[in-house]
């Protein structure tokens, strides 16, 4: 019930502070390091930019997903080639850990902090004691709860990460097409309610699918970004509503643990969503779109790079999704 609700929270949240680009409130708070208006800072640059080797904190959830493996590779990397001293930690998929890191890593005067957080409402904490700690935060992949940031009067410098809304949108464009746009769809969603990039993805999709009169959301449920963990929920939601035909994953790790399930119940279902990693596109699989989560990594240093230096920087940098159809294979670094 909890994350039902959330889900709808964050949907109200998101049909608030989404511009026709997708547009992420980055917060109010004053002593932050955000962005009053676009390109133009908010606070003092911190002293500790200044040094040769600027020590830059960079937070990631895990490094089970290949997807964070990417992402890891792509801050190190660049921040080696910017003149960085980076330090990454990862949380191991808990909240609190998250936060505690986040505050040892404060005690050391970063330049910034660079934040995928593990979930999106506890991450305001995070947030909070950044500004507090005059740190600049900048996010990728995963936003940050608008109304837990607000709430905390905490705010953002930056948002890095796919235009999830347009990927759900270009994968609801790839249903109509492949089923015709009055087919009889029974739609089910595996999903992550707490993360608010998943639930653009999914508001997408839903969005496009109702030019369609005979396509009816039957069921939804939450994989936790995880293969097992969607798997099992898949088959449970596949047993329940044997009418399901179609599937919309929207994660990578979802769409693996959906694609597993499908394969297991023998049914006719076909799974469309963000890419699962290495995963060749087949009959039951015909489309997916893909993230470039290494990318994602090295602009948000070439971001904070530019920052540091004094350079504008917008509040939000969108990326396009690349997408995939049945016979090809994502690369390495292409996933959901």
């Amino acid at each position: 019930m909890k994350k039902k609700l959330f889900a709808a929270i964050g949907a109200t949240a998101l049909a608030a502070t989404m511009g026709a680009c997708g547009g992420v409130d980055t917060g109010t708070g004053e002593n932050s390091g955000g962005t009053g208006e676009t390109g133009k800072a908010s606070v003092q640059i911190p002293e500790a930019c200044n040094a040769e080797n600027p020590y830059l904190a960079v937070l990631l959830p895990n490094q089970q997903n290949p997807y964070y493996v990417a992402m890891k590779r792509g801050f190190e990397e660049e921040g080696k080639a910017k003149g960085f001293n980076v330090e990454v930690q990862i949380a191991n998929d808990d909240d609190a850990n998250q936060l505690a890191q986040a505050q040892a890593m404060l005690q050391k005067n970063p330049c910034a902090l660079a934040l995928n957080p593990v979930k999106s409402e506890p991450a305001a904490a995070i947030v909070k004691a950044a500004n507090d700690a005059g740190v600049p935060v900048f996010t990728v992949n995963i936003i940050v709860d608008p109304d837990a940031l607000n709430a905390q009067g905490a705010s953002v410098v930056q948002y890095v990460g796919a235009n999830n809304h347009e990927g759900g949108v270009q994968m609801a464009e790839k249903v109509l097409a492949d089923f015709g746009a009055d087919a009889k769809l029974n739609i089910g969603y595996v999903t992550e309610p707490d993360e608010l990039p998943v639930v653009q993805r999914d508001l997408g999709f839903r969005e496009k699918m109702k030019s369609n009169p005979n396509a009816k959301d039957v069921a939804e449920v939450d994989g936790n970004v995880k293969p097992d963990d969607s798997l099992n929920v898949t088959s449970a939601m596949i047993q329940g509503n044997p009418d399901i035909n179609v599937i919309f994953a929207s994660t990578g790790p979802a769409a693996y643990g959906a694609l597993q399930a499908v394969q297991a119940s023998g049914k006719d279902i076909k799974v469309y969503g963000f890419c699962a990693a290495g995963e060749t596109l087949t009959d039951a699989y015909p489309g997916c779109v893909a993230q470039e989560p290494e990318e994602y990594g090295r602009i948000l240093v070439q971001q904070i790079a530019e920052y540091k230096q004094g350079k504008s920087v917008e509040s939000e940098l969108l990326q396009s999704l690349k997408q995939f159809e049945k016979g090809q294979t994502p690369g390495e670094g292409e996933l959901g």
